[in-house]
């Protein structure tokens, strides 16, 4: 138990560096908090492997991604599907409008040019 909690300190202070080190371009992609940064490190991590070569292709993804989408545009996206895994009226909304599909679309083309730039090169 305590081993595990070792790990994950270390795991956190290990994206943390990564994220701050010098590769960031500070200028355009420090409108992410450095909690959504993780977060996102994190849940790319468990999709990839917990390796280093994970956690650097991971940290260049959300990178990219910073890049491409401001931070306020990723959160509404995200948001939007979150609500569309619901069920009921409120979900149905979220489903049937127009502009959610659009900034859905802009964080899907920015998730898919991270992968290309990080994952595929």
């Amino acid at each position: 138990m305590i081993r595990k909690r070792v790990e994950r300190v270390v795991l956190a202070a290990c994206v943390l560096g990564a994220l701050t080190g010098p590769g960031v371009a500070a200028e355009i992609e420090n409108d992410y908090p450095t909690d959504a940064r993780v977060d996102y490190v994190f849940g790319c991590m468990a999709a990839n492997g917990q390796t280093s070569e994970a956690l650097q292709r991971c940290s260049c993804s959300l990178d990219a991604l910073a890049s491409i989408l401001p931070y306020d545009k990723y959160v509404q996206a995200s948001t939007i599907l979150s609500m569309r895994q619901g069920i009921g009226q409120r979900t149905n909304a979220f489903n049937a409008t127009k502009t959610f599909d659009d900034k859905v679309a802009d964080l899907r083309r920015a998730q898919a040019e991270a992968e290309i730039r990080c994952f595929r090169g």
